[in-house]
């Protein structure tokens, strides 16, 4: 494992890693976004656009990525997002990603699918862990995961509200992927081919649960058959702010929206209470036609930066990347994909070795950027496109 990670030297190598080792149905699954891929690839060209503005002659000897989050000092302004799959990559991938997330010193967010019980996760996990809610057709069932979120003693709270009917995934049905995982007759050659992740994930299921990877964390009625559960997962698309200001009323601590792209709305966040807003469009998942979070966060935090805490996702791979990010007034960045290549490739060392890749990045381009502490990273720092700086009031 040691060998396979020296040869990861950037988050793509991680990528390619996990592309080798889980079936197409599986890679593809957590890999493109939906329709046509134009939101995914977008998202990457709306931070290749921007560009970076150096200063020169700075003392950068001694540099710090550490933020504060929430009060928390942090040791670089990165959260690791919730991703569903990870539980199917590798065996207890949810708790791995948490461990990851600890040693690196940033908090973990636990998807509401998830395949390991949220109690176990946060025993063994460690660190700063965050719970992503999703709102099923069964308002009930989500509200008693959310108790017992609370109980758990998660930290935070991110309602996710950008993705209120199935996604248009049409790749997924041809490679025959489903959610918990079948072996069917469409995946089957797929499986086989693929024997480190049969055997080093399927089948340490298999050996020691006794049965294939399912969701434990969201409140269904015993016996239900595989149609049932899908029609029961199906998300709530009657929510509405109403909604908001009763899980606000439930959740006394920290409270995240996630996947807001309108400053109208992360207005509206802030009058209800949140603590916070994640800009997000789900990684090039929810609306393949959607802006992406890059080009919308400025708007966002002139509108309500200075009342609550903002972050932003989707597109990040690079060091570069998170400091755009925060240059255009994000208080951190939420990472998705980064992390799930490295934990499909290698488990929980995969997941931290995607951390350090991006810290150590980070910390670089602070260097040739001539910015000492991170939190001085500014507006000046950066030009967007078609933007021509303005010298005349030197």
């Amino acid at each position: 494992m040691e060998t396979v990670l020296k040869k990861a030297l950037n988050i793509e190598d991680l990528r390619l890693m996990s592309k080798k080792r889980l079936t197409r149905a599986l890679f593809e699954f957590i890999d493109r976004g939906s329709e046509d891929d134009i939101a995914l690839k977008n998202n990457k060209v709306a931070l290749e656009r921007i560009k970076l503005l150096p200063r020169v002659l700075e003392d950068v000897s001694e540099r710090t990525a550490q933020t504060k989050l929430f009060g928390k000092t942090i040791e670089s302004p990165l959260v690791i997002g919730p991703t569903g799959p990870a539980g199917y990559v590798w065996y207890r991938g949810e708790i791995k990603l948490a461990k990851a997330a600890s040693s690196a010193g940033v908090p973990f967010t636990l998807s509401s699918t998830a395949n390991t019980q949220m109690e176990r996760i946060i025993e063994e996990g460690g660190g700063s862990q965050w719970y992503q809610l999703y709102v099923w057709r069964d308002i009930a069932s989500s509200l008693i995961t959310l108790k017992r979120a609370y109980d758990s003693g998660f930290e935070a709270l991110v309602l996710t509200v950008d993705s209120t009917v199935p996604y248009n995934r049409e790749f997924d049905i041809r490679n025959g992927a489903t959610f918990p995982v079948k072996i069917t007759t469409r995946n089957l050659l797929d499986t086989l081919t693929h024997p480190r992740w049969m055997f080093g994930t399927l089948g340490s299921y298999l050996l020691s649960e006794g049965h294939m990877p399912r969701y434990v964390n969201i409140e269904m009625p015993e016996g239900l058959k595989s149609d049932a559960i899908k029609s029961f997962l199906t998300k709530n698309d009657t929510i509405n702010w109403d909604y908001f200001k009763m899980i606000r009323d439930k959740w006394p601590r920290t409270l995240l929206i996630k996947g807001v792209l309108h400053p109208k709305d992360a207005l509206m966040a802030a009058e209800l209470g949140a603590d916070g807003v994640i800009v997000s469009n789900h990684g090039g998942i929810a609306n393949d036609a959607g802006i992406a979070p890059i080009d919308a966060l400025p708007d966002i935090v002139s509108c309500v930066g200075n009342r609550m805490t903002v972050l932003v996702d989707s597109g990040f791979r690079r060091g570069s990347d998170i400091l755009k990010g925060l240059a255009l007034g994000a208080n951190a960045v939420m990472i998705g994909r980064p992390t799930l290549y490295g934990l499909s490739a290698a488990g929980e060392a995969g997941a931290l070795r995607a951390l350090k890749i991006l810290q150590a990045e980070t910390l670089r381009t602070m260097a040739v950027m001539g910015v000492k502490n991170i939190n001085s990273i500014c507006r000046d720092h950066v030009v967007l496109p078609n933007e021509v700086p303005n010298w005349s009031e030197l």
